[in-house]
């Protein structure tokens, strides 16, 4: 299951990573990749959900993190940085499908992959303050 939902998160991501730094509406972009890979419609489903979920929440999602990585401003940071922890945030707070402590290790992965070399210590700092803030 960890398979198919990382691969769901990758397309998420891309997704959100290209609308950020393209300007490209996000669900075209999302449907293209679907067209692209070859999910299951579960997986399809749970990539839609997150990058439905993380586009209507980007608002307060962005505040989130402005508040936990107060010396890096939005967009100063990294795309990928923003986005692997825009999509961890929603998991974390408003979506609430996955353990905490998972969507962390995930987005961390993820920043492992596709961020820089200082992307998963970062990612995984601002995520457990977030974490530790959400349990109060």
């Amino acid at each position: 299951m960890a398979g198919t939902r990382r691969k769901s998160r990758i397309i998420a991501l891309q997704t959100l990573y290209e609308a950020d730094c393209a300007g490209h509406d996000p669900q075209a972009t999302l449907a293209r990749s679907l067209e692209e890979k070859a999910l299951s419609e579960e997986s399809a489903l749970f990539a839609r959900e997150l990058v439905s979920g993380v586009v209507e929440s980007r608002q307060r999602i962005d505040d989130i993190i402005q508040t936990f990585a107060p010396a890096w401003p939005l967009e100063q940071m990294s795309p990928i940085d923003r986005n692997i922890l825009r999509l961890a945030i929603f998991e974390i707070l408003l979506n609430n499908s996955v353990p905490v402590k998972a969507a962390i290790n995930e987005a961390v992965e993820l920043a492992k992959s596709f961020g820089s070399d200082n992307s998963p210590k970062f990612v995984n700092g601002v995520l457990g303050s977030v974490s530790a803030w959400a349990k109060r």
